[in-house]
């Protein structure tokens, strides 16, 4: 479990909340996540409940279905449910990243056509961006929304799209005006049920099994000119703009995994005994423990700064890049070497390390590699 004793993001109201998210994830999410994990889906059923608890999109405004409330308690969201399953980045897209986009981004019309769906777990989205193509150079992208009378038509193809299975909605990126390179990208929302729009293979992952990630497809799929999100030709712009809270997000679920990893690997060592004494007692254990230790004190004291400044406005792209690189790569250690701890067993799927290993290594990739957040973090320099 994670330990608020040093903790200094958070309320007395988070801390309330959080018991409510730990209640709901031992009734909602500990009993199906296994079925989840072998069916490569998450229930319909489950998106309903975590809307009915309060779970999904906590931070949007009142007006719209909300709770209005700040992004502490998204983060909450995120570090239990990380920490249970180590899993379920679907929940961080809708609730940290798309929610936000159509707050910030979307009209009047929208915000209240979409929202409530999203709030109420009715409506599930997603956001296509990757083509089998262009992954982190959004300026390379392929798929196009042509003008066509009043409104757009898109065609193209996306993969690796997270909850592309089971979406309702899909927040397109494509060109909508192609000799403009990187300023000529739109967003345009795409309702499954459009003609011409079909989902692929539910693609077969190394890890994250329970998250259903998917093939698009768009053969010329007509959408009414009130479906463009923002300002038309400013999609790549206004895409950087959301990105200082979609790399925190993913810098708290890698740290609430990470502390997840190392828990195991404690419980482990002090059960298995080796040539007459508990593995936790030979020094090697203790002293890459402390090790992993050390870190996760470090990391938490860095969440919680980053969070501060994220909720007063002050969170840079730099600063949050940098938070999505460290952590996620922390994670990483901090697994593998949990994973070890565990010898053999360790490579057992029936031990919970096995999985929290597989899942740790898209987090270097995923919302923009490792490698493009040092790009982005040594511009700052």
């Amino acid at each position: 479990m994670i330990s608020l004793d040093a903790r200094v993001a958070y309320s007395a109201d988070h801390d309330l909340f959080r018991d409510e998210v730990r209640k709901f994830i031992a009734r909602e999410v500990a009993p199906h996540f296994e079925r989840w994990e072998r069916n490569g889906n998450v229930d319909r059923d489950f998106w309903k409940a975590a809307g009915a608890a309060g779970l999904l999109c906590p931070g949007v405004p009142e007006e719209y279905g909300g709770l209005g409330l700040d992004f502490g308690f998204n983060a909450t969201v995120n570090e239990e449910l990380s920490y249970s399953t180590g899993s379920m980045p679907g929940l961080v897209l809708q609730s940290d990243i798309l929610a936000d986009y159509i707050v910030a981004l979307g009209s009047e019309e929208q915000k209240r056509r979409y929202l409530p769906g999203m709030i109420a777990g009715d409506i599930i989205c997603a956001v296509a961006m990757t083509e089998p193509g262009a992954g982190s150079d959004l300026q390379g992208i392929r798929t196009t929304a042509r003008r066509d009378g009043a409104g757009f038509v898109v065609s193209g193809s996306k993969t690796y799209i997270s909850n592309g299975q089971n979406a309702d909605l899909i927040i397109v990126v494509a060109k909508t005006a192609p000799d403009l390179g990187g300023k000529g990208i739109s967003l345009i929302f795409v309702e499954a049920d459009r003609d011409g729009f079909r989902r692929g293979r539910n693609l077969d992952k190394i890890g994250n099994w329970s998250s259903d990630t998917s093939e698009l497809f768009f053969e010329e799929v007509r959408v009414p000119e009130e479906n463009l999100l923002g300002i038309e030709n400013r999609g790549f712009v206004q895409l950087m703009e959301q990105l200082p809270q979609e790399r925190l997000a993913l810098a708290i679920t890698a740290q609430a995994a990470a502390q997840r990893a190392f828990d195991e690997a404690v419980t482990f060592t002090k059960e298995r005994s080796a040539f007459g004494q508990r593995v936790f007692d030979f020094q090697n254990t203790r002293f890459k423990l402390a090790d992993l230790a050390a870190k996760l004190q470090i990391g938490w004291a860095h969440i919680d700064w980053a969070l501060q400044r994220h909720v007063g406005g002050k969170l840079t792209t730099a600063e949050a890049s940098a938070a999505k690189y460290w952590h996620t790569e922390m994670q990483w250690e901090v697994a593998d070497a949990a994973l070890q701890l565990h010898g053999g067993a360790g490579y057992m799927n029936e031990y919970r390390i096995a999985q929290l290993w597989r899942d740790a290594r898209v987090q270097r990739i995923v919302g923009g590699t490792s490698q493009i957040m040092q790009e982005i973090v040594s511009r700052s320099l």
